[in-house]
């Protein structure tokens, strides 16, 4: 394995640039400690995404018209809950960096704050989604039939409900895991999966509920998960808590760094999904074979990519402490490291999939056509894991860590809509290339992406900035 030795007036010290067992002494976080941070979130999203495949299966069983109308609502929810997601790691870089400065104070003062913001956001979005309830039903959804508008108009009634609880205990999994504690996100997880499937095993195969059988668990197990998360948030012995006693009171700067990096980071993640949607209705116009090509091209491509989102939210955590200790040299290393773990380890989930991607594809039932796009889509995006996925989406988190949001805002935009989605209309339809070119006009996004963060990150610019 490649060293590197770096010289200094107390001698030699051992840098490690790849998965070694030597970190240099003194540094902020051992190898355990990455491991330890690393591998539960790992498990967490394997487990979101498994739950998930498995909910859509037991959604099945309600009916075609229960299907498409969770699916409608879904595709909603999905926007909502990774922008409050992007905003509560906002909020975790700027507790990150009170707790790089030592200044724990600050940082659960940092922690109230988050929850204000977010909950009075969760709150106002549940009331968007009640008045305008009839306008996504009837107008975003599009012409739907009257089975699946009720479907879609009992999951949104419930699930609506839910939005201040999701957007409570996404922030406290973006608090947990700013002190280093991903193993306690993981375990309410488990608590919150579990309630969901047995609620939809109960509700759905029971006792025949249908569509609200699958959002009536969805409401619960929500609920479930902010109770747990603001018991923990309240036990004032762990390093980072809610300040007691509480007080509703908005304060000015600390609300301003906050805002400063989850607004951006929010509008970001929302920019990005809603291209996605509008991918989703060129991919239609392909057919029937083209459309389960793609989402099971979508499921593979999640499987593949699951370590490098699970270390994508470990590099918040480590290179925030680091930026906060103002420590450029720690910020640069620790980034390395964790780039190449996700290198490393999405190449090996990649090389999984490939292997188990053609008996899997039995399981789905789909035409010999479908069965070909799918397999051509895995080959696409595996090959684009390889080598852009780490630089595009692990390493930008790194540059935001250290407050460089606006940059990484303005490259993802212009590389979604130029390459993404502009692509993406030039060679599926102006070329020919179908669903293929959709896939194919993905990998020009990462390749964009790519060059311009990796420039970033060898320049100067990105640990200048301060709140």
């Amino acid at each position: 394995m490649q060293t590197l030795r770096k010289t200094d007036e107390g001698g030699m010290a051992q840098m490690t640039l790849f998965l070694e067992d030597s970190i240099p002494q003194g540094y902020l976080f051992s190898k355990r400690d990455i491991r330890n941070l690393v591998i539960p979130l790992i498990l967490e999203q394997l487990l979101g995404i498994t739950v998930g495949m498995l909910d859509s299966i037991m959604v099945s069983y309600a009916g075609e018209a229960a299907v498409s109308g969770v699916s409608l609502v879904d595709s909603v929810f999905i926007l909502i809950q990774q922008m409050f997601a992007a905003l509560a790691a906002g909020g975790a870089v700027v507790a990150g960096q009170y707790l790089g400065m030592d200044n724990k104070q600050k940082a659960c003062r940092s922690v109230n704050q988050l929850l204000i913001v977010t909950a009075l956001a969760g709150f106002a979005v549940t009331l968007f989604l009640y008045s305008l309830r009839g306008f996504l039903l009837d107008s975003v959804f599009g012409k739907i039939t009257p089975a699946v508008r009720s479907s879609a108009d009992v999951y949104l009634l419930i699930t609506s409900a839910s939005v201040p609880f999701m957007t409570c205990f996404l922030t406290a999994f973006a608090v947990f895991r700013a002190q280093g504690d991903s193993k306690l996100s993981l375990r309410i997880s488990v608590v919150m999966n579990v309630i969901n499937l047995f609620g939809n095993a109960l509700l759905v195969y029971g006792f025949k509920m249908g569509t609200a059988g699958v959002a009536i668990p969805t409401l619960v197990s929500r609920m479930a998960g902010a109770v747990i998360c603001l018991r923990y948030l309240l036990r004032q012995h762990r390093t980072l808590h809610i300040s007691l006693p509480f007080r509703f009171v908005i304060e000015r700067k600390m609300l301003h760094n906050i805002l400063y990096i989850g607004v951006p980071n929010g509008f970001e993640s929302f920019m990005f999904n809603f291209g996605k949607i509008i991918l989703l209705s060129l991919v239609a116009e392909f057919g029937t074979a083209s459309i389960a090509a793609n989402a099971i091209g979508n499921n593979f491509g999640l499987y593949q990519v699951l370590p490098g989102l699970a270390i994508s939210l470990a590099m918040v955590t480590v290179v925030s402490r680091c930026a906060g200790a103002a420590d450029i040299e720690q910020a640069r290393f620790y980034t390395k490291r964790l780039m190449k773990m996700s290198t490393v380890y999405c190449s090996l989930a990649t090389l999984l999939v490939f292997a188990l991607s053609w008996p899997v594809l039995k399981i789905y039932n789909v035409s010999a056509e479908a069965n070909k796009l799918a397999l051509i889509i895995t080959a696409i995006h595996g090959i684009g894991t390889f080598f852009t996925y780490t630089p595009s989406f692990v390493l930008p988190n790194a540059l935001r860590s250290a407050n460089d949001v606006k940059y990484c805002l303005i490259i993802s935009s212009v590389s979604m809509w130029f390459a993404r989605v502009g692509g993406s209309y030039v060679l599926a339809s102006w070329f020919g290339m179908g669903v293929i070119g959709v896939w194919l006009a993905m990998q020009l996004d990462w390749i964009f992406r790519s060059i311009y963060f990796v420039r970033r990150f060898k320049g100067d610019e990105w640990h200048s900035i301060r709140l």
